[in-house]
């Protein structure tokens, strides 16, 4: 009985994770993992979890949710004609790549140095966004050659080591580059299951040397139990912020998308410093 009341609000707390997660995920293409690393730290930080390797278990089942999420949530921004699929063509091999090596990386990182990493892409993003800066435009579109092919790679790497699916960094990317915010956010939820794809089987694989402080049912890094209670609400309510995301104006969906990244910012880096 005293292990159920444990995680009773445990539960709870991971099923409103992921409909949270879901709903920010179709709002501003991002994965949800935004939202879903920071509650599913606390959530585990609750359960007893050891806290040199829950927000390990938090990024990598954050990824791993973010397959279904990202495909509910890309369908939803398609059918609104809301995806640059040029784009999509044009980020899909190097932002695997990317993705891939940066799970690999993350997988051998110190706790804080995680968080840190988190903390601080997570904090300029947000600046970006939260600025009225949505008519400055670097340029008039994406570049080519190997800057056109290093900037998804690193969005993918970060994204990777995030627990993210990529919208944090690749939406402010295409905007500066003249993509309308719309376009980008939809175009971002379809290269979340680019980076979600390679970034979860990397954190599967991983072998942990901490494996006896993981939660039950754990492969890799990847919470099986925090799969199961996440992924599917997440998925039911993406096709829900999408549909908000179409009906709210340019500086409100940019001013969205950059208070929940401070929020989240701020409470990474106090992680790093407590």
């Amino acid at each position: 009985m005293e292990a159920y009341a444990t995680w009773l609000p445990v539960i709870a707390a991971l099923v409103a994770a992921g409909a949270a997660g879901g709903l920010i995920a179709g709002l501003l293409g991002v994965g949800g993992g935004i939202v879903l690393v920071p509650a599913l730290d606390l959530a585990l930080g609750a359960a007893g979890i050891d806290h040199a390797v829950s927000l390990h278990v938090a990024v990598a089942t954050s990824m791993a949710t973010i397959v279904p999420t990202a495909i509910s949530s890309s369908r939803a921004h398609a059918s609104r004609n809301a995806v640059d699929f040029e784009v999509v063509k044009r980020w899909a091999v190097p932002i695997v790549v990317g993705a891939l090596a940066g799970s690999l990386v993350a997988a051998r990182m110190n706790g804080n140095v995680l968080a840190a990493v988190f903390g601080t892409v997570a904090l300029l993003s947000a600046l970006k966004m939260l600025l009225p800066l949505d008519r400055v435009v670097l340029r008039q579109s994406l570049p080519g050659g190997v800057i056109g092919a290093l900037i998804p790679a690193f969005i993918g790497a970060i994204s990777a080591m995030m627990g993210i699916g990529g919208g944090t960094l690749s939406v402010p990317a295409m905007t500066l580059c003249g993509e309308l915010v719309h376009k980008a956010v939809g175009t971002a939820a379809l290269l979340g299951l680019w980076i979600a794809l390679p970034a979860t089987a990397g954190y599967l694989l991983a072998r942990p040397a901490e494996a006896a402080a993981l939660p039950p049912l754990t492969i890799g890094y990847v919470s099986l139990i925090g799969f199961a209670l996440v992924a599917p609400i997440s998925w039911l309510v993406a096709p829900l912020g999408a549909k908000l995301a179409h009906s709210l104006d340019r500086r409100k969906l940019s001013a969205a998308f950059g208070l929940f990244l401070l929020i989240v910012a701020t409470r990474m880096l106090y992680r790093v410093l407590s």
